[in-house]
């Protein structure tokens, strides 16, 4: 059991921060509410916030900012809440709202920096001056888990453009970016040393942008009681570990994303024919789920023993001996004992989904392609992968998009040595999965091949790794299917040593570290995994004495990956075939 990984929970950090900036909302502000919210800031405020304890505050309605806009009818009776991102369309829909207002009160609340200009469209709006208060609150950012956040910036797809493809667009992912990240330290009360990945111009053009904000542009709203040694912000680029994001995971909150998809720490489980009603949406969160919270990280095999050790301990509860096997089962035992509807809909979440990543885990044989991606990622031997791979590539059984994530996973590992193999492998591809266009393997060796690559991604280039590879597998490994570990994992090893390399990681301006941080926000732009989440809680309870946080601009699983990179494949192609 992982169990010195939950000590960090005690301190829940950015879920705190999040939770508190919504109960000064909503506490303060007594009688009926209605919380006006945005397309972003529903998913900041669902993962830290229940229906119930939004109920138990009075608030009787949640609406959408731009579906409010449609209604005429009075509701005077009611205060209105509003938690918006201070963009220019939110702002628009708010001068129209106050110009006909519906409501008794209304309570302003910005997840970000209002613009002078903005304030001033208000005041000029406010013709009836029911508005009580406006307040910046700093939660522009969903905290899925104490120590990892993500922006869910939708163009996620931006950061693989050239900026001379799209400049507009490149700049609107930064501002996002940026505007994120001021958020998630403003939220903290910190002001950070900025360093950044020196390969990737994305990473160094948010590193400079975020340093200009900071010291420059708003340094009066930075300029927090100064601290021993400031903390660290360290921008790295997705491209840097392409890896990750492909593989299969076989943790339990890594592999509800990759095998069924986690949004905003809830899963759908409409597509999944058993979900009951109340079971078609259900939600996995650490702050909320005890059993999840203490299983989050554990591998598969053990999530089925704890699962089984969960519904015994139901049963034992309900002083029955009913013989419980399913879900059905499950089902016709708590009709009986209705008194246990609520502990019921715990466990029969979590028999839902794995039984459900059972089936997907058998029907595409991915304990099979695990094992092959696993050696890839992990092992050398060029030969017998390539013997490997060829034979899943000719499985009838194996999905075209395990197909398509094996040959990418041996290209980035071998693209070098084997140039002859790796386009027998192209045309392989091609003649088995129609669905993929060769060209997204080559892009995808383009955008994040070994020479574009900071880091020693597969511990090869380094008498050091090497050696430590080699001790690892005479100790063996926990799990054949869990051995490979994230680059992220040795950045984090590199910071606490204190041995990341001025000239791969520079310091943006003046502003250098003397002593060893003790709280670093690691932000991956292009996405961050829940393997590499998974890293940081345990690097957090190895008690090093460094506090990691890790936020990206979206969550990614293997789908997503690849679906950015067709997404930017095609806007540069098709940017192209018009010059």
């Amino acid at each position: 059991m992982l169990r010195g990984i939950f000590l960090q929970y005690r301190k829940m950090v950015l879920v705190t921060a999040a939770r508190d900036y919504v109960n000064r909302m909503l506490q303060d502000i007594t009688g009926m509410k209605v919380l006006i919210l945005d397309s972003q800031t529903v998913s900041i405020v669902s993962v830290v916030y229940s229906q119930s304890e939004l109920l138990q505050k009075e608030v009787f309605l949640v609406e959408l900012v731009d579906s409010i806009s449609m209604s005429k009818e009075s509701m005077s009776h009611l205060k209105a809440v509003y938690f918006l991102r201070p963009t220019s369309q939110n702002i628009q829909h708010l001068r129209r709202q106050l110009a006909n207002p519906r409501f008794g009160e209304y309570h302003l609340f910005f997840s970000n920096m209002l613009k002078d200009t903005q304030i001033h469209i208000l005041a000029d709006s406010d013709e009836q001056e029911v508005v009580n208060q406006v307040q910046e609150f700093y939660a522009d950012f969903v905290a899925v888990d104490p120590y990892h956040f993500t922006l869910n910036i939708p163009s996620n797809c931006s950061y693989m453009i050239p900026a001379v493809v799209d400049p507009s667009g490149l700049q609107r992912f930064c501002d996002c970016v940026v505007y994120g990240i001021a958020a998630v330290f403003l939220a903290l009360k910190r002001r950070p040393v900025i360093r950044y990945q020196r390969t990737s111009d994305v990473a160094k053009r948010i590193a400079h942008e975020t340093s200009k904000l900071m010291y420059q542009q708003e340094s009066s709203l930075f300029d927090f009681r100064r601290v021993e040694v400031s903390p660290l912000l360290l921008i790295v680029d997705r491209r840097d570990d392409p890896v990750t994001p492909l593989l299969n995971q076989w943790t339990y909150q890594a592999m509800v994303h990759e095998l069924i998809d986690i949004e905003d720490n809830k899963v759908d489980l409409r597509s999944i024919g058993k979900s009951t009603k109340d079971q078609q949406e259900v939600v996995l969160s650490s702050a909320q789920d005890a059993f999840f919270k203490a299983n989050m990280y554990e591998n598969f095999g053990d999530i089925g023993m704890n699962i089984k050790q969960m519904v015994d301990d139901f049963q034992q509860i309900a002083k029955s001996n009913q013989n419980i096997q399913t879900i059905e089962d499950m089902a016709k035992f708590v009709d009986n004992y209705p008194e246990y509807r609520k502990m019921h809909g715990n466990v029969s979440k979590h028999v839902t989904l794995v039984t459900e990543m059972s089936k997907i885990v058998d029907e595409r044989k991915l304990m099979l392609v695990s094992q092959t991606e696993q050696e890839l990622a992990c092992n050398g031997g060029q030969v017998a992968a390539f013997e490997a791979v060829t034979d899943l590539l000719n499985n009838e059984n194996i999905s075209d998009i395990d197909r398509l994530r094996l040959v990418m996973l041996y290209a980035l590992r071998y693209e070098k040595e084997s140039p002859v193999q790796l386009m027998q492998l192209f045309n392989k591809l091609a003649s088995r999965s129609a669905k993929y266009k060769l060209g997204l393997v080559q892009f995808l060796l383009k955008q994040a091949g070994v020479d574009k690559r900071t880091g020693d991604l597969f511990g090869n280039r380094d008498l050091l790794n090497i050696a430590r590879n080699m001790a690892r597998g005479l100790q063996g490994v926990e799990n054949v299917y869990t051995q490979h570990r994230p680059l992220l994992f040795q950045t984090m090893e590199s910071i606490t040593k204190g041995r990341l390399r001025d000239v791969d990681y520079p310091y943006v301006g003046d502003h250098f570290q003397q002593a060893r941080p003790q709280d670093v926000v690691i932000f991956v732009v292009g996405g961050t995994t829940y393997e590499e989440a998974r890293s940081v809680a345990l690097q957090n309870a190895s008690n090093s004495g460094i506090r990691f946080i890790l936020g990206g601009s979206v969550v990614l699983n293997s789908k997503r990956f690849i679906k950015d990179l067709e997404e930017a494949q095609r806007i540069i192609k098709s940017s192209t075939s018009v010059i």
